[in-house]
């Protein structure tokens, strides 16, 4: 389902679900952003692992071309999707339980950094009680072979051989030129998104999923930004699963990967439920 400006799913949880812990008014609400040129229907095998612990989830992936073009060439085009996306909680009423966000690539990785800038900048969207965060084979910096990679296998089924070879080499110059060449001298107008969430100032618990086998988003730079959370001290997690590739952890090792996100998720939940609890006691 969706409006005319988000193409999203909401699946709510089923009140016949067994062995849930949650309070019935304030289930947890999982947001799954897709990797460009992600189907639903691949996002649907992750919902399932939340859907099942009895969790809200809300499924969005942003249109491949925005982000390979409008994004990488510096527009701020994922903006009002990411504003939309977070207006669905009010909508829902469900803007009280609290969220995890699934971010998958760096297309789940672009929408997430104006998500964290409107949690910081809008006075309504700053009320949202999100508790953590979960990426999968992200972020990654500028890596221009890995962009053309990611966006060969959109392509690839979908253009002749010619015109998708035209397609990459125009779009590795451009992003070359834009993003590496001039970005010393337009970085204070358009910051790209890895360097803009090495400052991300979140408190909640960031967990990073990644693989030195992934040959589309390079490990080490998942690790600097690893290091970068955790040299400020902020609740930083991170698993390597070795030789997984590109966002296929969960195919490789399913029933660890769901261990892993439901005890993210659990520890998350609990932990600011804690802290809320002792908030309120010591105000009185």
């Amino acid at each position: 389902m969706g409006d005319s400006d988000l193409d999203y799913t909401i699946v709510l949880p089923e009140a016949t679900l067994q062995g849930c812990q949650w309070d019935q008014q304030r289930e947890p609400v999982v947001i799954l952003l897709g990797w460009a040129g992600c189907k639903d229907k691949y996002l649907a095998k992750y919902s399932s692992i939340y859907h099942n612990q009895g969790c809200v989830v809300i499924r969005y992936t942003a249109a491949w071309r925005t982000v390979f073009f409008a994004e990488s060439f510096g527009f701020r085009s994922l903006r009002h999707q990411a504003q939309k996306l977070l207006e669905l909680l009010f909508d829902y009423e469900i803007e009280k339980n609290p969220i995890i966000f699934h971010v998958f690539s760096n297309g789940g990785f672009m929408l997430y950094r104006y998500v964290v800038e409107l949690l910081r900048t809008d006075w309504q969207l700053s009320k949202l009680q999100v508790v953590g965060t979960i990426f999968d084979s992200a972020p990654g910096n500028r890596n221009v072979r890995g962009s053309v990679r990611a966006l060969n296998t959109i392509l690839e089924p979908k253009t002749n051989r010619l015109l998708r070879y035209l397609a990459l080499a125009a779009f590795a110059a451009l992003v070359f030129v834009l993003r590496i060449i001039l970005y010393p001298m337009t970085r204070l107008l358009h910051e790209n998104h890895y360097d803009t969430m090495k400052k991300d100032p979140s408190l909640w618990p960031q967990l990073y999923l990644y693989s030195r086998g992934d040959s589309i988003i390079s490990y080490v730079d998942v690790e600097k930004m690893i290091a970068f959370r955790q040299c400020r001290n902020l609740p930083t997690e991170c698993i390597d699963f070795q030789e997984s590739e590109h966002v296929s952890h969960y195919r490789r090792y399913p029933q660890r990967y769901t261990e892993i996100c439901i005890s993210f998720l659990r520890d998350c939940v609990c932990k600011a439920s804690r802290s809320s609890f002792m908030s309120g006691h010591q105000s009185f």
